[in-house]
């Protein structure tokens, strides 16, 4: 083995190189110069930095429904666009759209259309910096103002009333003759300072008080459960404008939705006489307003409904950003 140092290079007999024991290193110098004491000095290739690798997106994956969510997940309506970067961190939308399985999300991160039903996107949050789009319109409809829906539900109420009114009435005039004087005697001997625990309404007014519960709850039923199962719309909803439609298909909700809308808000009607029935519904009542991103009731909810305009504007038909 050559030992290293300088020597002619081979190829070229007019210049020598630097032989490191293995192969040729630095630059020639000329045979007729005297050989460098020193092996020659290698200078160093700038080493470019690596260009940052892009951020990865976050992948969409479909889960079942009530299956464990990875931490930090954020679950969106099916048809809801992705912004770039994804969504913050943090606890879960309330009011999150879960349907039921089924076909899986299309490849790609951005879709290029509606999802299909029954697809549940849960997207990984890898940075803060953006909202869920505010703007949701199933089937292409805007979401009714709550405030135009308690002005339907306040015109539905006094309708129904006055049907009740007429029906009962005859009914009601006897449950007051019945308590009149019990509620009298209480008053007195309240006032005397006595004891009115031994003061009980007659049997007779029970029954009263049971039939005019049960007819009330009746009425009721038959005002909206066959006017949500038809067109979507009690009078109140028609002269407002506003609709119910189901969140998997723009048609007829059907007697099943309807009476299964009907039941969480209607039924409490029959406990009306220890006044749960009132809180059960004060609570559906202000459900809307805490539901998010569709703004539904407790009843909506049972249902698979949501309540939005009756039409829709020039500029509202259905995009990839809508719910399907």
């Amino acid at each position: 083995m050559t030992a290293p140092g300088w020597y002619k290079d081979p190829a070229d007999q007019d210049v020598q190189r630097y032989w490191d024991g293995e192969g040729w290193i630095g630059e020639p110098v000329p045979a007729s110069e005297p050989a460098p004491a020193a092996p020659p000095v290698i200078a160093e290739k700038p080493v470019t930095p690596a260009a940052p690798a892009a951020p990865t997106p976050p992948s969409p994956v479909v889960t079942m429904p009530g299956a464990p969510l990875p931490q930090g997940a954020v679950v969106l309506p099916p048809g809801t666009p992705i912004p770039p970067g994804g969504f913050p961190p943090g606890q879960l939308p309330p009011g999150a759209i879960v349907l039921p399985p089924g076909t899986p999300l299309p490849p790609g991160l951005l879709p290029q259309g509606q999802l299909p039903a029954g697809a549940v996107q849960v997207l990984l949050p890898p940075q803060a910096g953006f909202a869920v789009p505010a703007q949701i319109r199933p089937h292409g409809y805007a979401l009714a103002p709550l405030g135009k829906r308690l002005l339907a539900r306040l015109v539905d109420i006094l309708v129904v009333a006055v049907i009740i009114g007429i029906a009962t009435g005859f009914l009601i005039y006897q449950y007051v003759k019945e308590v009149g004087p019990v509620m009298a005697e209480i008053y007195r001997r309240q006032a005397a300072g006595q004891s009115f625990s031994d003061v009980t309404t007659s049997d007779r007014a029970q029954y009263l008080q049971i039939i005019i519960l049960i007819l009330i709850a009746a009425i009721w039923f038959a005002y909206e459960v066959p006017s949500n199962a038809g067109s979507g719309q009690t009078l109140g909803k028609r002269l407002l404008k506003i609709k119910v439609v189901g969140l998997d298909a723009d048609q007829p909700l059907g007697f099943g939705r309807a009476i299964r809308r009907w039941n969480p808000l209607g039924l409490w009607v029959l406990l009306w006489t220890c006044g749960i029935g009132f809180v059960l519904q004060f609570i559906d009542a202000l459900s809307p307003v805490i539901d998010w991103p569709l703004h539904r009731a407790i009843h909506d909810r049972a249902a698979g409904t949501v309540v939005v305009m009756a039409d829709r504007d020039p500029d509202s038909a259905p995009t990839p950003g809508d719910l399907p």
